[in-house]
């Protein structure tokens, strides 16, 4: 016999007390902005990689004022390795949209939250009940798992018709008491024990009542998106190095805000080995010894796989080629604090280790 909204919220309410999280770090004083932050971060993102994060961005912008005021580098500096880095520039943008119109604060009704930057339905809905008690429903990746297994939606999950049942299921589900502790057991309960691929069953409150357990159909549900051809791109990276200080330097340059790793910084990517030389010549100057081809680099996006090729070269760049606003020289022994892409971050170490060494 399948469960009814009242007899699912109540025995989850009851799960939680027992076996959920009660001691997360944005659950110790949960002001509307640190929920914020965590929601935010927690997007695509386990719990347990989250939290050495969160804990050093709440350590440098412990409130809306600090990471409104905080220049964009530092910001993504702090993110390096969460990935998605738009949300750490949506983050800043809607900082500064919360002092400069609603004197640092957020705001009270759910319609003026999601219209700010970065803040869609769920989040600010989890913004509110998590921080203020106020009864919104959410429906991010852990809930609609559960409430798709439980109640036995399919279908493709990012269709109009399915995602509308979710939000109807979730608002019959979500309660008028205690909606900030239903708020964190649904998400718990999909994280910890409904998880998309062997689902502990044999240990879930709702086991007796469950569509997808009674029926075998953990599998099947929720139903899968239709599949896009996967493709995949391939770009020459010029790691253009010079002594500075004592020490290896490597030009790197701001990528567009708008794109691929937008506003970090990444070593110059082109599409040949040989526009990336002509490049180099003319931008900084004739390379001093024969270039070098590094093992290339792999790093799966979302809807493609990329493939960089590095190409390092030896330079004595001419006097106009200097730190300015979209390109410093990186150094390796001594490097700034600056937003890098994780599969660049990670090469920089490579070189550093092997300059040490």
């Amino acid at each position: 016999m399948t469960f009814e909204p009242e007899q699912f919220t109540q025995r989850l309410l009851e799960w939680f007390e027992i076996h959920g999280r009660h001691n997360l770090p944005w659950q110790q004083n949960p002001t509307p902005y640190r929920v914020w932050v965590s929601e935010v971060m927690l997007q695509q993102t386990q719990v347990a990689t989250v939290i050495p994060y969160y804990l050093r961005f709440m350590e440098r912008f412990p409130d809306v004022h600090s990471l409104a005021a905080a220049p964009p580098d530092e910001v993504l500096h702090l993110w390096t390795g969460l990935g998605y880095y738009a949300r750490a520039r949506n983050l800043r943008a809607c900082a500064q949209a919360l002092v400069a119109h609603h004197g640092g604060e957020f705001p009270e009704d759910i319609e003026a939250v999601t219209a700010l930057t970065g803040i869609g339905r769920s989040t600010a809905g989890a913004i509110l009940a998590l921080s203020r008690g106020r009864r919104h429903p959410i429906l991010d990746g852990n809930v609609r798992r559960v409430l798709s297994r439980v109640f036995g939606i399919g279908g493709d999950p990012s269709s109009a018709a399915v995602v509308a049942a979710l939000w109807l299921q979730s608002d019959a589900c979500t309660p008028e008491v205690g909606v900030g502790a239903y708020t964190q057991a649904i998400m718990d309960l999909g994280a910890t024990v409904c998880s998309r691929s062997s689902p502990a069953c044999t240990v879930c409150p709702m086991s007796t009542g469950c569509v997808a357990a009674l029926e075998g159909r953990q599998e099947e549900l929720p139903g899968r998106k239709v599949k896009r051809a996967r493709g995949s791109r391939e770009a020459t990276l010029l790691i253009a190095e010079t002594d500075s200080h004592g020490s290896i330097a490597v030009l790197v340059e701001r990528r567009p805000a708008v794109g691929l790793w937008g506003g970090l910084w990444s070593p110059p990517q082109f599409e040949s080995e040989f526009a990336a030389l002509d490049w180099c010549r003319r931008e900084i100057g004739e390379p001093e010894v024969e270039s070098r081809v590094l093992a290339p680099i792999h790093h799966a996006f979302t809807h493609f796989d990329l493939r960089l090729n590095p190409l390092r070269v030896r330079c004595q760049p001419g006097a106009g080629v200097h730190d300015g606003e979209d390109r410093l020289w990186y150094r390796l022994g001594d490097p700034p604090r600056v937003g890098l892409p994780q599969p660049i971050r990670q090469l920089f170490e490579r070189l550093r280790a092997a300059e040490s060494g």
